[in-house]
């Protein structure tokens, strides 16, 4: 993916929403972002119980899935900590986060 592609988002928490890139991948961050994880590192951690990005690969590099730790469902032994660490979409419709 390059500056000027435009991705097509058709998922769970959105349809019919596109955007164009408008920086390099992994660049020009806010100032103090400082995440301790890569999105990639995240998925190898089975995040979310493997439920995390799982529905809308084609929207983010191939190469953060080489090793992610996915499924169709949530299955708290894909997360590295073995604990159930996700909530429902409904609430984050809730709170406002999707």
């Amino acid at each position: 993916m390059a500056i000027g592609d435009v991705i097509e988002v058709d998922d769970r928490m959105q349809s019919g929403y596109r955007y164009t890139l408008v920086e390099p991948m992994g660049e020009n961050f806010a100032p103090g972002f400082t995440p301790y994880c890569s999105p990639a590192r995240m998925l190898e951690l089975g995040v979310f119980e493997g439920k995390y990005l799982n529905d809308c690969t084609g929207e983010f590099p191939e190469d953060w899935f080489t090793n992610a730790r996915i499924g169709d469902v949530p299955d708290i032994s894909l997360n590295h900590f073995a604990i159930k660490s996700r909530q429902p979409l409904s609430v984050w419709r809730e709170k406002g986060w999707s």
